[in-house]
Protein backbone atom coordinates (compact mmCIF):
# COMPACT_ATOMS: atom_id res chain seq x y z
CA UNK A 1 0.00 0.00 0.00
CA UNK A 2 1.57 3.39 -0.95
CA UNK A 3 2.48 5.56 2.01
CA UNK A 4 1.39 9.43 1.78
CA UNK A 5 2.99 12.10 3.90
CA UNK A 6 1.58 13.95 6.51
CA UNK A 7 2.47 15.95 9.70
CA UNK A 8 1.47 15.56 12.66
CA UNK A 9 -0.49 18.41 13.36
CA UNK A 10 -2.68 17.26 10.26
CA UNK A 11 -2.65 13.19 11.68
CA UNK A 12 -3.32 14.79 15.70
CA UNK A 13 -6.58 16.32 13.02
CA UNK A 14 -7.57 13.31 11.29
CA UNK A 15 -7.81 11.44 14.32
CA UNK A 16 -9.86 13.87 16.73
CA UNK A 17 -12.38 13.94 13.74
CA UNK A 18 -12.30 9.77 13.45
CA UNK A 19 -12.74 9.83 17.57
CA UNK A 20 -15.55 12.18 17.38
CA UNK A 21 -17.36 10.15 14.66
CA UNK A 22 -17.33 7.13 16.10
CA UNK A 23 -18.01 8.14 19.90
CA UNK A 24 -20.48 11.16 18.92
CA UNK A 25 -21.92 10.92 15.92
CA UNK A 26 -22.55 7.49 15.07
CA UNK A 27 -24.28 6.81 18.34
CA UNK A 28 -26.05 9.87 17.91
CA UNK A 29 -27.46 8.56 14.41
CA UNK A 30 -28.12 5.24 15.38
CA UNK A 31 -30.40 6.64 18.25
CA UNK A 32 -32.30 8.65 15.78
CA UNK A 33 -33.17 5.55 13.42
CA UNK A 34 -34.36 4.18 16.43
CA UNK A 35 -36.37 6.75 17.77
CA UNK A 36 -37.70 6.85 13.64
CA UNK A 37 -38.30 2.99 13.56
CA UNK A 38 -40.78 3.53 16.37
CA UNK A 39 -42.94 5.29 14.80
CA UNK A 40 -44.12 2.58 13.35
CA UNK A 41 -44.28 1.60 9.24
CA UNK A 42 -40.67 2.68 7.62
CA UNK A 43 -41.51 2.71 4.23
CA UNK A 44 -42.50 6.20 4.19
CA UNK A 45 -40.85 7.47 7.35
CA UNK A 46 -39.11 10.62 6.17
CA UNK A 47 -36.85 10.65 9.75
CA UNK A 48 -35.89 6.92 8.99
CA UNK A 49 -34.83 7.73 5.11
CA UNK A 50 -32.76 10.73 6.62
CA UNK A 51 -31.04 9.46 9.29
CA UNK A 52 -29.87 6.07 7.22
CA UNK A 53 -28.98 8.61 4.46
CA UNK A 54 -26.90 10.48 7.20
CA UNK A 55 -25.71 7.00 8.84
CA UNK A 56 -24.12 6.47 5.12
CA UNK A 57 -22.31 9.62 5.03
CA UNK A 58 -20.80 8.86 8.33
CA UNK A 59 -19.62 5.53 7.96
CA UNK A 60 -17.74 6.75 4.47
CA UNK A 61 -16.51 9.27 6.20
CA UNK A 62 -14.95 7.32 8.87
CA UNK A 63 -13.93 4.47 6.33
CA UNK A 64 -11.85 7.43 4.52
CA UNK A 65 -10.23 8.64 7.73
CA UNK A 66 -9.04 4.85 8.55
CA UNK A 67 -7.68 4.33 5.04
CA UNK A 68 -6.52 8.21 5.41
CA UNK A 69 -4.56 7.12 8.89
CA UNK A 70 -4.12 4.03 7.76
CA UNK A 71 -1.74 4.80 4.66
CA UNK A 72 -0.08 7.88 6.27
CA UNK A 73 3.56 8.44 6.68
CA UNK A 74 3.85 11.02 9.58
CA UNK A 75 6.78 12.92 9.51
CA UNK A 76 8.35 15.36 12.03
CA UNK A 77 9.61 18.10 10.41
CA UNK A 78 11.97 19.00 13.29
CA UNK A 79 13.78 15.28 13.37
CA UNK A 80 14.09 15.45 9.92
CA UNK A 81 18.37 16.01 8.56
CA UNK A 82 17.30 18.60 6.02
CA UNK A 83 20.72 20.28 6.28
CA UNK A 84 18.84 23.29 5.64
CA UNK A 85 17.13 22.49 2.57
CA UNK A 86 13.51 22.64 1.86
CA UNK A 87 11.45 19.24 2.87
CA UNK A 88 8.50 18.14 3.63
CA UNK A 89 6.87 20.06 6.86
CA UNK A 90 9.34 22.91 6.32
CA UNK A 91 8.05 26.22 6.85
CA UNK A 92 9.01 28.79 4.46
CA UNK A 93 9.12 32.67 4.02
CA UNK A 94 9.32 33.43 0.55
CA UNK A 95 9.50 36.55 -1.62
CA UNK A 96 7.17 36.45 -4.46
CA UNK A 97 9.10 39.31 -6.79
CA UNK A 98 6.01 40.13 -9.03
CA UNK A 99 3.95 41.66 -5.33
CA UNK A 100 7.14 42.35 -3.44
CA UNK A 101 5.44 40.78 -0.62
CA UNK A 102 6.65 38.35 1.59
CA UNK A 103 4.78 34.90 1.88
CA UNK A 104 4.80 31.94 4.62
CA UNK A 105 4.39 28.52 3.55
CA UNK A 106 4.35 25.35 5.24
CA UNK A 107 4.57 22.26 2.77
CA UNK A 108 2.12 19.58 4.20
CA UNK A 109 0.62 16.49 2.62
CA UNK A 110 -2.38 16.38 -0.16
CA UNK A 111 -5.24 15.70 3.17
CA UNK A 112 -4.10 18.95 5.19
CA UNK A 113 -3.37 21.51 2.88
CA UNK A 114 -5.20 24.67 3.54
CA UNK A 115 -4.12 27.53 1.22
CA UNK A 116 -6.01 30.33 3.61
CA UNK A 117 -3.91 29.27 6.25
CA UNK A 118 -0.64 29.02 4.22
CA UNK A 119 -0.34 25.04 4.14
CA UNK A 120 0.34 23.92 0.51
CA UNK A 121 0.28 20.68 -0.62
CA UNK A 122 3.57 18.44 -1.48
CA UNK A 123 1.75 17.95 -4.81
CA UNK A 124 1.67 21.36 -5.43
CA UNK A 125 3.40 23.02 -8.12
CA UNK A 126 4.98 25.83 -5.92
CA UNK A 127 6.02 22.92 -3.26
CA UNK A 128 7.43 20.80 -5.47
CA UNK A 129 9.36 23.24 -7.21
CA UNK A 130 10.73 24.17 -3.48
CA UNK A 131 11.51 21.11 -2.54
CA UNK A 132 15.53 20.32 -2.24
CA UNK A 133 15.98 24.28 -2.51
CA UNK A 134 18.45 26.18 0.28
CA UNK A 135 17.67 29.83 1.44
CA UNK A 136 18.54 32.52 -0.48
CA UNK A 137 17.65 30.42 -3.86
CA UNK A 138 15.15 31.77 -6.44
CA UNK A 139 12.82 29.63 -7.75
CA UNK A 140 10.75 29.91 -10.42
CA UNK A 141 7.00 28.08 -10.32
CA UNK A 142 4.76 27.64 -13.14
CA UNK A 143 1.35 28.67 -11.70
CA UNK A 144 -2.21 28.64 -13.51
CA UNK A 145 -1.63 32.84 -14.16
CA UNK A 146 1.71 32.19 -15.44
CA UNK A 147 5.25 32.00 -14.02
CA UNK A 148 5.90 32.92 -10.39
CA UNK A 149 9.55 34.27 -9.13
CA UNK A 150 10.26 33.40 -5.41
CA UNK A 151 12.99 34.07 -3.57
CA UNK A 152 13.45 31.82 -0.12
CA UNK A 153 14.10 33.95 3.38
CA UNK A 154 13.96 31.60 6.01
CA UNK A 155 13.68 27.83 6.31
CA UNK A 156 11.83 26.47 9.20
CA UNK A 157 11.32 23.04 10.82
CA UNK A 158 8.52 23.39 12.93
Amino acid sequence: MKKTPMTIAGAEKLKAELHRLKTIERPRIIQHITDARSHGDISENAEYHAAKEQQGFVEGRIANLELKLATAQVIDPRTVSADGRVVFGATLCLMDDQSRQEVTYQIVGDHESEIAQGKISISSPIARALIGKELGDVVEVQVPGGIRRYEILSISYV
